[in-house]
């Protein structure tokens, strides 16, 4: 942020788009309010959390007093946890068939080669839950024909030994599969493949019954945008973000934003884009992302750091796939530099976590920079006015290397 600049924030009003998360929605509340106390004691402001004072079922109530000024934020977590929860329940047969399905999809369209020119780090993450997966299957295998070949020594001959070694076998590998998925929350192989399978099943198309959520969001943001809010600001975080392009854009070429309401900001985090947008069947989302990114309706600023391994960090998610138009203004491209605004201690103590890193955009950095998600969305600045003259990351990569780049 350069410049000084009076406060013009009084009322905000906050959607929180989630990315694949099956957890419920008052885990963003409690993290919010966590980290919030603990940047506001950091950067010496005060910010306080009450019940929700506008509709919708899930969210909180921000207040904040920075630099002399207080500004209320009403925040709603836009849902759609149930639709991942659903797309969750495949058993391991089935998950497996998913696991080959997906790698099929970007192996055949030649996406899986394209991304991995852009950063290693999510292609990693990609890969991850295939080989955990197939050396899950390896272990289970192995140890099933260990046992059956120890009961074949101990079956009589003159019974059908080989058949029972056979189900032995089967229900020892069975039983370790079924103990590997208990513990996935350690290992996280079956709730990244059931990620990039739901991101992949339809080339990158969007299933039906998330259209359908995408356009209840869209009705409840076009509500806000006619309330008597300074600025309303939608925050897409992991596959969040590009929800909230389509929204955004399904919202202004309806003409749904209106020229005399209040200051509309998109704030996307930890961005995924690429995942999706350099599959084949992603033309809707290629059109979004090419139209939004030129409309004077909204200010979009996209941050990432190379530090989050799960993020396609400071890619420029229009450029990147193909579809910058001219006169392209958005997004503004910026980094959360971890290794700047978290102290050496702090670094060393997360630097391996990838999962929290994930989540470092939302949380309290203890050596702050310019970015700081508390005083975007509940401080007395408007998304644009906040990073107004702010110029993109030097290191953010443009280079269009999306081999699909048609539209709907």
């Amino acid at each position: 942020m350069s410049g000084i600049f009076m406060p013009e924030v009084r009322r905000r009003r906050v959607f929180y788009i989630p990315g694949y998360d099956p957890i419920h929605p008052r885990r963003y509340r409690e993290l919010y309010r966590k980290e919030g106390a603990a940047q506001a004691a950091i950067s010496g402001y005060e910010i306080a959390l009450a019940a929700k004072h506008a509709g919708g079922p899930f969210g909180w109530h921000a207040t904040a007093t920075i630099g002399g000024d207080t500004c209320e934020a009403d925040f709603e977590v836009l849902v759609w946890s149930d639709i991942v929860g659903a797309s969750m329940g495949q058993s391991i047969p089935a998950t497996y068939l998913q696991m080959v399905r997906t790698a099929w999809a970007y192996l055949a369209s030649g996406s899986l080669f394209r991304l991995m020119r852009l950063r290693k780090g999510p292609m990693i993450a990609a890969l991850y839950p295939v080989v955990a997966l197939l050396a899950q299957l390896a272990v289970a295998l192995a140890a099933g024909w260990l046992v059956a070949w120890l009961a074949m020594m101990l079956v009589p001959p003159f019974l059908p030994y080989h058949a029972i070694c056979i189900a032995v076998a089967a229900v020892v590998a069975a039983v370790l599969l079924r103990r590997f998925r208990k513990a996935d929350g350690r290992f996280y192989a079956y709730y990244l493949m059931h990620d990039y399978a739901h991101t992949a099943q339809l080339h990158g198309a969007y299933p039906p019954d998330l259209e359908a959520r995408l356009a209840q969001f869209a009705d409840t943001i076009a509500s806000a945008l006619t309330g008597d809010w300074d600025e309303v600001l939608v925050v897409g975080h992991s596959s969040g973000a590009h929800l909230g392009v389509s929204i955004l854009a399904d919202l202004i070429r309806a003409g749904r934003v209106p020229e005399d309401g209040p200051a509309l900001g998109l704030l996307t985090l930890g961005q995924v884009v690429p995942m999706v947008s350099f599959l084949p069947r992603a033309q809707r989302l290629r059109a979004d992302l090419a139209y939004l990114s030129t409309r004077d309706e909204l200010a979009w600023v996209d941050v990432t750091a190379p530090g989050d391994g799960c993020s396609f960090a400071l890619c420029d998610p229009v450029a990147v796939s193909g579809v910058a138009p001219a006169g392209k203004r958005w997004p503004l491209v910026l980094s959360a530099a971890f290794t700047k605004t978290l102290s050496p201690k702090r670094w060393r103590e997360l630097r391996w976590r990838f999962f929290r890193l994930h989540f470092q955009y939302l949380s309290a950095f203890d050596q702050p920079g310019d970015y700081d998600y508390f005083q975007i969305t509940a401080g007395p600045l408007t998304l644009e006015t906040r990073f107004a003259g702010r110029n993109p990351s030097a290191s953010r990569i443009e280079r269009p290397v999306n081999r699909y780049t048609d539209t709907a």
